[in-house]
């Protein structure tokens, strides 16, 4: 069995995990300076965007049958657009219930 594949994924997986970390620890330095909500709500959506297009590029030119590009590939951008989109609808939901939590706090 070909584990490649498999050590490439891994690999970008511990580094997509590292670079979450680094944000994480960066996004909460920028809120104690008062960083701007909207703004990395919008930066996150534009990134789960972008991997989403980056991903159907890649599948359409696997179709089109471009030798560049491999199915191994195109599956991992179309798993990372997949859980990406999948965060962000948590992350919405969440925003949801909060909002409609302090909607029903008695004043």
């Amino acid at each position: 069995m070909d584990t490649k594949g498999i050590d490439n994924l891994l690999s970008q997986l511990r580094s997509t995990a590292g670079t979450a970390a680094a944000k994480s620890v960066d996004n909460a330095a920028a809120s104690a300076g008062g960083a701007d909500f909207a703004q990395v709500l919008k930066n996150s959506i534009d990134q789960v965007n972008s991997a989403q297009q980056q991903a159907q590029s890649m599948a359409q030119d696997f179709s089109a049958g471009d030798s560049n590009t491999n199915l191994h590939e195109v599956m991992i951008a179309l798993q990372k657009a997949n859980v990406s989109f999948q965060e962000m609808v948590q992350v919405r939901n969440k925003l949801v219930s909060a909002y409609q939590d302090v909607m029903n706090i008695q004043v």
